[in-house]
């Protein structure tokens, strides 16, 4: 009897990376728009895989209420109190549409960022839960893996670290945290880090 082959990916054994038939599909969570130098360094991490590579970028719409928030909570309790603001229907869908042409935008630069590499790319902006969106995208073109691109920024940092951990209990696929505009050897090195599988 010959012993089992390790396969330390847990990929399918029917279901080689390297034969050049078929897809490796990777689906990639980021905050905010991937830049050349995010698009370069995540393509670098697939180069010796003989399958043609498809990234799948979901870009979260910012909460167009969170933003209305954020701003009004940026003026003083004071100048809250004397003179309550108030939000016209019209000035709320403003707002949306600017989180929505933004979040397109965003999109558009990441996968021209990506396609510069010699990637194959397809996007979607995402308005619902980002965790849930990934699961569903992750499941629907059967990805090898996710990556979650977050600022590097600690406050970022502190609130979508979360992103990752669930991601790993929820898709059942590896899950790579990366952070913005920061090189491999940063990340690993002094910087905040990066997680992996």
């Amino acid at each position: 009897m010959t012993p089992p082959t390790e396969n330390p990916d847990n990929l399918p054994e029917n279901d080689p990376i390297d034969d050049g038939i078929g897809t490796y599909d990777v689906v990639i969570l980021a905050e905010h728009e991937v830049s050349a130098t995010d698009a370069q360094q995540i393509h670098s991490l697939h180069e010796d895989i003989k399958d043609q590579v498809v990234y799948h970028v979901l870009i979260p719409l910012d909460d167009a209420s969170a933003r209305i928030e954020a701003s009004m909570g940026a003026l003083g309790a004071g100048e809250m109190l004397a003179a309550p603001t108030i939000l016209s229907d019209a000035d709320v869908e403003a707002v949306r549409r600017d989180c929505q042409e933004r979040a397109a935008e965003e999109l558009s630069v990441s996968l021209a960022a990506l396609a510069a590499t010699g990637a194959d790319t397809t996007g979607t902006v995402v308005d619902e839960s980002p965790l849930d969106d990934l699961e569903t995208k992750v499941a629907a073109v059967d990805a090898r893996e996710a990556i979650i691109l977050t600022r590097p920024h600690v406050v970022a940092e502190f609130f979508h670290v979360d992103w990752t951990s669930r991601a790993r209990r929820k898709i059942g696929v590896p899950v790579l945290h990366l952070l913005e505009h920061e090189r491999f050897d940063e990340q690993a090195g002094g910087g905040e880090g990066v997680t992996g599988v």
